[in-house]
């Protein structure tokens, strides 16, 4: 097995060890289950502040979630820029 690093972090990087690769599939699963959660709608602000806690997590799982549609020309022309 080669276990030498790519010397590029690409969209089909994230595509082949996210989607096509069954153990990075259950890890981005799991990922996705930790810290994919909506706002806080009660607690004045301390459900802002943890609002802003989940959508910085969120945007971990977004940002892998946009390099696989890149990988797989989905949405490509409709992405917000990092």
């Amino acid at each position: 097995m080669n276990n030498k690093p790519p010397t590029e972090v690409t969209p089909e990087l994230y595509r082949q060890v996210f989607e096509i690769d069954a153990r990075g599939a259950a890890i981005f699963d799991h990922l996705v289950s930790l810290f994919s959660k909506g706002a806080s709608t009660s607690g004045g602000i301390d459900a802002v502040l943890k609002t802003y806690l989940n959508q910085g997590e969120n945007n971990v799982v977004q940002h892998i979630v946009r390099q696989i549609n890149h990988a797989n020309n989905v949405g490509v022309n409709d992405e917000i820029s990092d």
